[in-house]
C-alpha cells in the first residue's frame, strides 16, 4: 500500500471502507501506475540491449564498436516484441478509445460548428 493510501487510510478508513467509487478509482489508479511502470521499464532495457548491441566490450579498456550493430534485426527484435506487449498492455489500461474518446468526437464536432459560425457569420 503507498503512502497516501495509507494515510487516507488511517485518517478514514471508516468513510473509505465502503466507498466503492474510492475503489474503483484507486484500483484504475493502480492500474496506470502499472503501464508507467512497465513503459519505464522496458526504454531503460532497451537502451541497455542497444549500447551492447553497438559496443564489443562494455566493461574492457576500450571501446569497440561491432560491425552492423545498430542495423542488426537481433538490437532491435527484443524492443519490436516487447512493444507489442506493451501496446497491449496500454489498451488494457487506457481502454481503446485511447486517442479518440467521444469526449474528443464531442469537442471536434463544436470545434467545427463553431468555424462554420464564424465563416458565415462575415458573409
Amino acid at each position: 500500500m503507498g503512502r497516501y493510501r495509507r494515510r487516507m487510510y488511517e485518517d478514514y478508513a471508516q468513510e473509505f471502507s465502503t466507498d466503492e467509487n474510492f475503489n474503483i478509482a484507486y484500483k484504475k489508479v493502480k492500474r496506470i501506475k502499472g503501464f508507467y511502470s512497465h513503459l519505464r521499464i522496458y526504454v531503460i532495457i532497451n537502451i541497455l540491449i542497444i549500447i551492447a548491441s553497438v559496443n564489443g566490450e562494455i566493461f574492457g579498456d576500450h571501446i569497440r564498436i561491432r560491425d552492423g550493430g545498430l542495423l542488426s534485426w537481433h538490437t532491435y527484435s527484443t524492443a519490436v516484441f516487447w512493444g507489442i506487449g506493451l501496446l497491449a498492455h496500454a489498451f488494457s489500461v487506457f481502454g481503446r478509445d485511447i486517442f479518440f474518446s467521444d469526449d474528443w468526437e464531442e469537442r471536434k464536432i463544436q470545434e467545427y460548428m463553431k468555424k462554420e459560425e464564424a465563416k458565415n457569420k462575415w458573409e
